[in-house]
């Protein structure tokens, strides 16, 4: 590993046994806090994630969805807690819509983070569940200053969401968003939080808050009800992988883009990567266009695993790897359509203590605080990530009732020769896929440790593919760039678009000089940090 930062950063790799990394202080304070009360690094990132709620509510909240991948100091385990569609979700629903609605009511699918925070609880967890809200029904009960990133997020979303039900009367208290340094006091979260963590999260599935959902809806005419809630479930998945350099990167299966990640690494392998220069126009061209070729497919293919047309072996072969490398033009840019493989707003964190516990850790309301819709009494902002399916008859993530969304949140994990090596993710949008394909890249080829990967200046190509280049980009690199045909747009320096990355990464045994140690990186793009005990 190479512990210099070669990248404008204004951070120091952090080094400790026990380590929780996050997008915020107080929530990454509230998780290493569990280390000392005698908790594992899962009841670390549930405390955290739970904080999260409160303390950065304009990228999470308790009406989102979340997946998280595990290490047990021997084996990693998968857990998908995104939701499903209401049942009376049809097509027929949304006939005659070019795409899904991206806010209100019909936008918003049943909300999985608790059952992730119980089920993640129940298997792994030490402390018990309810001691592992403490810090956050504190923060919302007596108040804490709005950092400043979120005070900008919150200002930019009071505009379009202040009209959607019950978002006014929640976050806009006085009219406005909460400047810098003000206090945010919100108790009707800090009840709905007791009331959650007394119940084991019964009282959100089957309980009052339950009943509070499902009456919101019936006001406006949406169509979630109490069955649906009851319905919910985290399922617990086997991880999908591929092996880059000796090293395994592992992901979540479908319903999520973690596959995208994963087929553009392959097709990395397929091209030829090493013969270009590290920090060169001709590599970042090589890493754009072969996420070009696996956004293709994603779009195409991937949806709820049991709808899907091509399964993930056929998607993550090499041989469909090399054919879809073949389209590259190792010096011109390109447009791929989707192949064919033959048949066969968003929060991270990541923990890790010094018994061997890892842990990768996501959830969110997608697109900022969600659909905007917040049920009354209660600080539940509900996610949108209906906005995930698509109206188009035949394809394999049509909107449906039970279905889950294509989705876009998704944690990493790195293991090599059996063992655990990092914990990692990229919050925002369709910048996870690209961006831990940007951190697999810098950590593995370049040797960087988990703070340079995260400092390394970004590239993302966005929803309508365009393709946009973090300021710090070296402006040889643009050049190269414009001269194979690419059009990029420069995002000025405060732009937020490129994501936050959180990794932790296990130090080598004869580098740290005890069985269990960690180096870990936190983004300087947002107010976080990784904290030790």
């Amino acid at each position: 590993m190479n512990w210099q930062l070669p990248y404008p950063s204004g951070r120091q790799p952090v080094l400790g046994r026990n380590v929780v990394s996050t997008s915020q202080p107080l929530a990454a304070q509230a998780g290493a806090a569990i280390f000392e009360r005698g908790g594992n690094a899962i009841d670390a990132a549930i405390a955290t994630a739970i904080t999260l709620t409160v303390v950065e509510p304009t990228m999470n909240g308790i009406g989102g969805d979340g997946f998280s991948l595990i290490w047990d100091g021997k084996k990693l385990h998968g857990l998908n807690a995104c939701g499903r569609a209401p049942a009376a979700w049809s097509p027929e629903r949304f006939k005659g819509m070019d795409k899904m609605p991206g806010r209100g009511w019909e936008s918003v699918t049943v909300p999985g983070a608790v059952s992730q925070w119980v089920a993640l609880s129940k298997k792994f967890g030490k402390l018990p569940f309810a001691e592992l809200f403490k810090d956050a029904i504190r923060h919302a009960r007596e108040g804490f200053p709005v950092s400043p990133v979120i005070a900008r997020q919150w200002a930019n979303a009071a505009a379009e969401l202040s009209a959607y039900p019950g978002f006014s009367e929640a976050f806009l208290p006085n009219g406005r968003a909460p400047a810098v340094g003000e206090i945010w006091k919100f108790p009707e979260q800090a009840d709905t939080l007791e009331a959650i963590a007394n119940t084991n999260g019964e009282a959100f599935y089957r309980g009052a808050l339950a009943k509070k959902i499902a009456a919101f809806a019936a006001e406006h005419g949406a169509a979630m009800t109490e069955a649906d809630l009851a319905a919910h479930q985290a399922d617990w998945v086997e991880p999908i992988s591929t092996n880059f350099r000796g090293y395994d990167i592992h992901e979540i299966p479908p319903n999520g883009q973690g596959i995208t990640a994963l087929l553009a690494l392959n097709i990395i392998n397929a091209l030829p990567y090493d013969q270009t220069k590290p920090g060169s126009a001709e590599r970042m061209h090589l890493e754009i266009e072969a996420m070009r070729c696996a956004f293709a497919d994603l779009f195409a293919h991937v949806a709820d695993p049991a709808h899907m047309k091509v399964s993930v072996q056929d998607i993550l072969s090499p041989a469909y790897a090399k054919e879809r490398a073949k389209l590259i033009n190792p010096a011109k840019a390109g447009q791929y359509g989707p192949g064919q493989p033959p048949s066969g707003g968003t929060v991270y964190l990541c923990a890790a203590d010094a018994e061997g516990n890892m842990i990768s850790f996501i959830q969110s309301n997608y697109h900022g605080f969600g659909s905007g819709v917040v049920v009354p009494g209660t600080g539940i902002s509900l996610q949108n990530r209906g906005s995930g399916f698509v109206t188009t008859p035949g394809h394999p993530n049509l909107v449906g009732g039970g279905k889950r969304p294509m989705h876009t949140i998704i944690p990493a994990f790195m293991t090599r020769n059996g063992k655990a090596e990092m914990a990692f993710g990229v919050m925002g949008g369709n910048m996870q896929a690209q961006g831990h394909m940007q951190m697999v890249l810098r950590n593995v080829v370049e040797q960087h440790n988990p703070q340079a990967c995260s400092d390394a200046p970004r590239w993302r190509v966005n929803d309508a593919g365009e393709l946009t280049l973090e300021h710090a980009v070296d402006q040889e690199i643009v050049k190269g760039l414009i001269a194979m045909g690419h059009t990029p747009k420069i995002m000025p320096p405060d732009s937020l678009d490129f994501g936050s990355a959180q990794l932790i990464q296990r130090l080598d045994a004869q580098e740290a000089k005890i069985p269990s140690a960690y180096v870990a990186g936190s983004d300087h793009r947002r107010d976080g940090n990784a904290v030790v005990r």
